[in-house]
Order: structure tokens, then sequence, then C-alpha cells
């Protein structure tokens, strides 16, 4: 019984997998895909542009006092999506901070 279930499941997980984008760039801003790469999270800006950050960047101050300040403005979002306070020019700039190698306490 347990082999057949097996079986099953694998089945199932081949038939509702989706195609992953190959994005590692954390100014990614489709906004059509779902599904993101493992080790990653997404985030909107205020004007709608998506992010799709690597799970290290929570190292980083900054990227944790952004994530604060968003919950301070628009709650904790319960079925929707991280929207950062800030338009996508100044995000883009953090994230290219962050690339750049400038300290983890910026």
């Amino acid at each position: 019984m347990a082999r057949k279930w097996q079986k099953f499941a694998a089945n199932q997980r081949k038939r509702i997998s989706f195609q992953r984008p190959n994005t590692n760039d954390a100014k990614s801003c489709s906004t059509s895909a779902f599904v993101v790469d493992k080790n990653h999270f997404v985030v909107y800006s205020i004007d709608q542009n998506r992010f799709v950050v690597p799970l290290t960047y929570l190292q980083h101050e900054v990227i944790r006092q952004l994530l604060h300040m968003s919950e301070e403005e628009f709650g904790l979002p319960s079925d929707g999506p991280i929207t950062l306070p800030f338009d996508a020019l100044f995000l883009n700039y953090i994230i290219s901070l962050i690339r750049r190698g400038v300290s983890a306490d910026f």
C-alpha cells in the first residue's frame, strides 16, 4: 500500500510542478509568475514592481528595517504579498548597494 501511495504522490508532484524561471537577479520585476526560486522571497514596491530577493539579503540590517517599516505602514499580510513603502527606484538602489558588498549594517 505504501508503494502505491509513493507512486501516486510522485505522479501528483510531476503533474502540478511549474517551470521555474532561472533568475538569480534580485531586481526581477515579472508579475506574471507566482513561483520563485528556492532561497528567495518576493516583495513589491509601492508602485507594484515585483522584486525576487535572495534570503541571504535578510542578514542586512537595511532589509530587516525595510520589512519592519512595511509592517508598521501596512500591517502583516495574511493572504497577500509584502509591499514595501518605497518606489522601485529606491529598492533597486538598496539592492545594488547590497550586491556591491556594502557592509551588512549600513
